[in-house]
């Protein structure tokens, strides 16, 4: 006979003892089962005594009791006052060796929460500061000390407000030494990052604590968590930065000193940029997720500092803006220029509208009208300039070359840049904040101290060629553009490793190459839309439906490991959940590490059979997503959560490590219910596997018209007297 639905079979240990199988009442008050377990042990003052879950060393409590599950292995163990009354004083021990052997105990005890907020009523925070400012300790003992300071504030119970500046500059000195121990370093960059990120009046102090100079041999050492960290400084100090530090000072020459408050000229340092490229990019690890996300954030924040040149407006009436315009017609009409030097006023103004017609401006008679849209705004200006002055041959090629076309035939270079320069920073998102868990980060724009405006050099030149090649006129401009923007689009997909790999990828991507890459992914695609295939595409669907509902079951078969999301940047959590053979039951359980391969059932300790599931819920509706915390606030998680709803209100939440997982799980879990899968992911499959099908059925009819209707019924016959000799 099945136990109670609100009853629990467990196994509960407690040290020198044999284990107890038990029972476990889930209505019956926590403090009722504990006195019962400790009774059964003859252990008195039941109220000192809690119950761990065992694989976790996690308190069980009234509000998670819920996450005990039959065959669950609980521990009978001292409770969180007790614990955290013990560790308080031990660490305080005068012998190195308990003292250690306790900092290593309050390390692990910390990530749980229940001992966290006893631990830090007794004011235990405070009591590491302490250590820490001391500097007596050393070593493990400072290591341990770190980082069971990391876990506790982890918790966000305690504001990093409250912490002192003798603190900052001692975590602050532990990254200023060359030589430091590797866990000390780790543990001090990271309580640096978060002390950057949690309190605006912090970042001011460490700021002024810590120089490029100081960071840079973190960068150049093989160790990529430490480099990985170091980098997430830099990026938490950018992020932070008033908007006045950000800004691009030239008149700072000492980089290797200054303050990390200026950031923008350090992002443009060719030292810093090539220690990045040359230890870490082509450095002899490969770059994990976690190391492509803090680069890409570095992508993204160096490329912002071009936001406020797109978002300022040209005055017509400025007259040192508009010398720059000037500077670009003389550039490109040099000759011509010095020998119409004399004239009268009118005949000037008559030669200068001539030249800014050629340069290709909408605003023949002043052209600073083109640039007070926004964006680009000014950052065009700056583009235009710079191809001109560093790409000078190139420049006066395409503006000689156009002046010479045809009116209708010519490519407006003012009019092609400004439209160039906004695309640009739409495919950069310059301006957007960095993205939580992407990784798209481009080698490439870490290989120059200008690249974005080596980027528009060579995306013009781009245009340009592209232009002659549609032959287009000045009506096709927007559908050049269009091109243009996939051609881009398409090189940056394969990740060149230099400028010239991307200007090299460009030139195999002409607009023939694109017309036959769109003509490729027609046929791939292509929707015939007669009756005959209209009514052949229903009757195979089902069938494609269910070959997608089949390997959506098996991939849930094997098995998918999961991370255990935390608010900060940590060494990784994993449990992996998988589905039976039969498809009746879900295996799911904690794991140390990231698998290499599948992970039997019978080591995963947590089961969930599949008649017991209620619902799948998504997105926001999660409940792991209704928590207070990042999580809430962070879209790209979202988007990846799902929990499956099962019993009384229960749930067993996810956060799919990508967009393609979160689509697996989600199809298999709905397929499981009887549910219709509508992911994308399977909208794709459909499309792709179908139009695979569609063509192998209707490969012996190709060449041959089919008709959009059946042929018509003939006429009856006269009579039905048919006879057939078989003579």
């Amino acid at each position: 006979m099945p136990p109670p639905p609100d009853t629990v079979k467990v196994a509960i240990e407690w040290p020198g003892a044999f284990p107890k199988l038990m029972e476990i009442d889930q209505k019956k008050p926590l403090s009722a089962i504990i006195k019962e377990v400790c009774e059964g042990w003859s252990l008195g003052n039941h109220e000192n005594f809690a119950l761990q879950i065992a694989d976790t060393n996690f308190y069980i409590t009234e509000k998670n009791r819920n996450e005990i599950k039959n065959g669950s292995i609980l521990r009978l163990t001292t409770s969180p006052h007790q614990t955290a009354t013990q560790l308080h004083e031990r660490i305080q021990s005068s012998s190195m060796d308990a003292k250690l052997e306790a900092l290593k105990d309050l390390a692990s005890a910390s990530r749980d929460i229940t001992f966290a907020l006893e631990f830090i009523s007794m004011d235990g925070i405070s009591l590491l500061t302490q250590m820490v400012e001391s500097g007596t300790d050393f070593g493990d003992l400072l290591s341990f000390t770190l980082t069971a300071f990391v876990e506790l504030m982890d918790h966000g119970i305690v504001s990093w407000d409250t912490f002192s500046v003798a603190f900052i500059k001692k975590i602050a000195s532990y990254v200023n030494k060359s030589a430091m121990d590797t866990a000390v370093l780790q543990r001090s960059l990271a309580i640096l990052e978060s002390m950057v990120l949690n309190s605006q009046e912090l970042y001011h102090k460490v700021a002024q604590e810590i120089t490029i100079g100081q960071l840079i041999p973190h960068l150049q050492g093989t160790d990529q968590d430490i480099q990985t960290y170091t980098i997430a400084v830099i990026n938490a100090l950018f992020l932070k930065a008033p908007e006045e530090r950000r800004q691009f000072d030239e008149h700072i020459v000492d980089i290797l000193n200054c303050p990390l408050t200026e950031m923008a000229h350090i992002l443009a340092q060719k030292q810093l940029r090539s220690i990045i490229l040359s230890s870490v990019i082509r450095g002899p690890t490969p770059i994990n997720d976690e190391m492509a996300h803090q680069l890409y954030v570095l992508q993204v924040l160096t490329f912002n500092l071009l936001e406020d040149r797109m978002m300022t407006k040209m005055d017509p009436q400025d007259q040192a803006q508009r010398d720059v315009i000037f500077e670009l017609r003389r550039i490109a009409f040099d000759m011509e220029s010095e020998a119409n030097n004399g004239g009268s006023m009118e005949k000037r103004k008559s030669m200068y509208t001539r030249d800014y017609k050629k340069l290709g401006f909408m605003n023949h008679v002043n052209p600073a009208v083109d640039f007070t849209q926004i964006p680009p705004g000014m950052l065009a200006l700056d583009n235009m300039l710079y191809f001109a002055r560093h790409h000078q041959d190139a420049y006066i090629r395409i503006v000689l070359e156009n002046s010479s076309r045809e009116d209708k035939h010519e490519c407006p270079f003012g009019r092609s840049s400004i439209e160039l320069t906004k695309m640009l920073c739409e495919i950069l998102k310059v301006g957007e904040l960095p993205g939580e868990n992407c990784h798209d980060f481009h080698p490439m724009f870490f290989t120059h101290d200008r690249s974005f405006e080596e980027f528009f050099c060579i995306c013009i030149q781009l245009l340009n060629k592209t232009w002659k090649e549609m032959r287009a006129t000045s009506e096709d401009f927007n559908k050049v553009m269009q091109v243009v923007r996939e051609q881009i689009m398409r090189a940056l997909t394969l990740k060149p490793n230099s400028l010239d790999q991307f200007k090299s990828r460009l030139q195999n991507l002409s607009y023939a190459e694109i017309l036959k890459i769109r003509q490729s992914e027609r046929m791939n695609q292509e929707d015939f839309q007669s009756r005959p295939i209209l009514e052949l595409r229903e009757k195979i669907q089902p069938e494609i439906m269910e070959l997608i509902k089949q390997q959506r079951l098996n991939r849930l078969c094997e098995g998918t490991c999961f991370r255990k999301i935390s608010s900060r940047r940590r060494q990784d959590k994993f449990w992996y959940c998988r589905l039976s053979p039969n498809h009746k039951v879900l295996h799911y359980g904690d794991l140390e590490e990231s698998p290499q391969g599948e992970v039997p059932h019978d080591s995963l300790q947590d089961k969930l059979p599949v008649a017991d599931i209620k619902a799948v819920i998504t997105g926001k509706d999660c409940p792991h997503m209704k928590e207070k915390g990042a999580l809430k606030q962070n879209k790209e998680v979202l988007e990846l959560a799902f929990s499956i709803l099962y019993e009384s209100d229960e749930y067993l939440n996810f956060i799919a490590p990508d967009k393609h997982e979160y689509c697996v799980w989600t199809d298999g879990l709905n397929a499981l219910l009887g549910k219709e899968m509508t992911s994308d992911y399977t909208k794709s499959d459909m499309d792709t596997l179908l139009s695979m099908e569609m063509k192998l059925r209707l490969l012996d009819l190709e060449n041959i018209q089919i008709p959009e209707a059946p042929p018509p019924i003939p006429k009856e016959p006269s009579n039905y007297d048919f006879v057939y000799d078989c003579n």
